[in-house]
């Protein structure tokens, strides 16, 4: 049966050959010091704790009190040494607190709920004390997510298995490894949202279909669950492309996967509703892979929210002398490039890539010269080169004419650029700008409003 696919699209090298074969391995770094960022997904947190508190794993130390606030919990025992700002994916420098694991077993887990007895609204609830948020990179509140308007009819909850992101490879080993919690998790979600649910995998994982199958049947879930097998192309992870591909469905400019009738979750994710629901554990710790060239042996590994990567060096992974140029939170397409790896894991992060000068582009850019290789790669049929033209111009509304704020920032127009020119950069840029335009633009309606509300009423 032919893989279904979407127009567009690029076909890096996938290089999972480097880490597809190795085992999620528990590790621990070192120096017992852990970083944890106070908001990670959803609006921002206050600590809930302070400086010389003991905490246990899993108790919650950061919170708010709005909708889309999503719970931060200790990911270890110990005690709380600072709260500061720490750099942080994306190179930012935000609140964090730092905690000295004491090796003590000291836990507050919440207690494990029955789904077969549970309705929706205590299942919510579950998922959002439990601070899961999307770990596919996004980090959106998964109870807000599984909770869509009424008025938004979802059919179908698609798990994103592409895992289209070269180098990384901890989704593809955790459906292999625990495909029970998967599948425990995704009918979880079902009792919560949806009809139906697919699971959709690139065909370079095909293997995977079996092993899924398998424990679906386990499950008696044939009539709700089934594996979808799309072409392996990048961005084929992205939920424009995932729903296009495995549904034929669109989904508007401007709007959301619910307004296909689709909710999308990735893999930890819904193994992280497993978790929550049948053990009571809260997010407090994810699998990522560590690979690229600069690595002497690429690994998959699982570790406690705010262990910082350069404490699993040595001792959990190597890089070698003098051949890293790059290192990457993420996947090379759409990750961030880091100034070094004294950076904490978060819940959305899913890799970290270290690249040698033979599997990047170091040099600066040359000119454009207008060949339209951007245009005729973009799967999202916008044109970069336009958009590129007005940014660099400071046309900030003719650059959203063309599509600047529809852009998912994969990097394909990057790829293919012969002039080595990084628009994906220049995109983001572009849409803080735009963000920062908006914002303006409310208030001084929202102050204009006021003032025309004062003077009508001074006029009575």
């Amino acid at each position: 049966m032919r893989a279904k696919t979407f127009k567009g699209g690029i076909h890096p090298k996938e290089m999972k050959e480097l880490s597809n074969q190795c085992p999620i391995t528990p590790v621990f770094p070192a120096s017992k010091t852990y970083v944890i960022p106070v908001t990670m997904g959803g609006a921002p947190n206050t600590p809930l704790v302070k400086v010389g508190d003991s905490v246990a794993k899993g108790q919650k130390i950061a919170d708010g009190d709005k909708f889309m606030n999503c719970p931060v919990h200790s990911s270890v025992a110990g005690t709380v040494k600072k709260i500061q700002n720490c750099l942080v994916t994306g190179n930012q420098e935000v609140s964090c607190i730092v905690i000295q694991a004491d090796d003590s077993d000291r836990v507050e887990f919440m207690e494990p709920l029955n789904p077969e007895t549970c309705d929706k609204q205590v299942l919510l609830a579950r998922i959002k004390d439990a601070g899961i948020v999307g770990m596919g990179g996004a980090s959106f509140p998964a109870h807000v997510k599984f909770n869509p308007p009424a008025d938004k009819k979802i059919e179908y909850v698609l798990v994103n298995a592409a895992e289209c992101e070269p180098y990384l490879t901890c989704d593809e080993r955790t459906m292999q490894e625990t495909p029970e919690r998967l599948i425990d998790g995704l009918l979880i979600i079902l009792k919560i949202v949806g009809e139906k649910a697919l699971i959709v995998l690139e065909d370079n994982k095909a293997y995977i279909q079996p092993i899924l199958e398998k424990t679906i049947s386990e499950k008696h879930a044939q009539d709700k669950i089934s594996v979808c097998l799309v072409k392996t192309k990048y961005p084929q992870g992205s939920e424009k492309f995932i729903v296009s591909a495995a549904l034929g469905r669109e989904i508007p400019s401007a709007k959301l996967p619910a307004d296909a009738g689709v909710v999308i979750s990735n893999v930890g994710t819904v193994c992280a509703v497993c978790d929550a629901v049948l053990k009571g554990m809260p997010l407090i710790e994810r699998s990522l892979t560590i690979s690229g060239g600069g690595v002497v042996k690429p690994v998959n590994i699982k570790v406690p929210v705010g262990t910082l990567i350069s404490d699993l060096m040595p001792d959990v992974f190597t890089i070698k002398e003098d051949s890293v140029v790059k290192i990457i939170s993420g996947g090379p397409m759409m990750g961030f490039a880091m100034a070094s790896a004294a950076f904490p894991v978060a819940k959305g992060t899913s890799g970290v890539t270290f690249l040698t000068k033979e599997e990047t582009y170091l040099a600066d850019a040359d000119q454009c010269i207008s060949c339209a290789s951007c245009i005729s790669t973009c799967a999202m049929r916008l044109s970069p080169l336009l958009i590129m033209r007005e940014l660099k111009a400071g046309n900030l509304e003719k650059a959203k004419r063309f599509g600047l704020m529809d852009c998912i920032e994969c990097g394909c127009c990057a790829f293919v650029c012969p002039a080595h020119i990084n628009i994906v950069q220049l995109v983001r840029l572009g849409k803080a700008l735009m963000r920062t335009k908006m914002a303006e633009d409310r208030a001084k309606a929202e102050a204009a409003k006021a003032k025309t509300a004062e003077a009508a009423k001074e006029a009575k």
